[in-house]
């Protein structure tokens, strides 16, 4: 028996701006990679849906990214690795504050956006994030993209290392995701995406879309 983890970006709303139905995903999902304010969310967001979580028995994690609430956390941004390591360190330690209060606990950490794909290729900012999460809690494990950089540096570091595929999104043949800035980035058939999942579970692949010519 193959055991699956189900995980969704939750918590990415931010005061009277509303994205997504947490409680109706905490309903399906087995994790939940929780905002932790840079990207996305506000605290009362985010008490809300790691209340949610626990009260769901859902394994909680820190959504960590780059600060760019404008661009909600989808454009590279280029400090330095101490201040990006202070940032990680600052998003998981608000988390955990608010899981305290929710009775649960941050299991793991997943980087958002520009950062998730930053630090898939970048050993500066892919090292700076591992610093960060061994500063706060060595016991927190990494979920990435398989054969990234950060994966590695993590592993090196002693850290537990959780690799994930994309149902919706497309990947490009080095097993990188498409750029949302591309057309065909997200995949919105649900039957393509149900297609994709299966193939996923019982072959251990994924559909990378074909190398186009220039």
């Amino acid at each position: 028996m193959t055991g699956i983890d189900i995980n969704s970006d939750m918590g990415e709303s931010f005061g009277r701006w509303a994205l997504g139905d947490d409680t109706a995903l905490l309903g399906v999902v087995s994790s939940a990679n929780v905002a932790c304010g840079f990207h996305a969310g506000d605290p009362a967001g985010m008490l809300r849906t790691v209340g949610y979580a626990a009260a769901h028995g859902v394994t909680v994690g820190a959504h960590v990214a780059y600060r760019d609430l404008a661009g909600f956390g989808r454009r590279y941004v280029d400090e330095t690795p101490e201040d990006l390591a202070a940032d990680v360190i600052y998003q998981i330690g608000a988390l955990e504050g608010v899981a305290a209060a929710a009775r649960t606990q941050v299991k793991y950490v997943k980087p958002h956006g520009a950062l998730y794909n930053r630090i898939a290729i970048d050993e500066r900012h892919a090292a700076a994030v591992v610093e960060a999460i061994k500063a706060v809690d060595p016991s927190l494990a990494l979920l990435t993209l398989p054969g990234s950089v950060v994966g590695r540096l993590a592993e090196d570091a002693g850290l537990r290392v959780f690799r994930e595929a994309f149902a919706d999104r497309a990947y490009t043949p080095d097993g990188h995701l498409v750029s949302r800035r591309e057309p065909g980035a997200v995949v919105t058939d649900p039957e393509q995406v149900a297609a994709r999942v299966l193939r996923m579970v019982e072959d251990g692949t994924v559909t990378a879309r074909r190398h186009q010519c220039p």
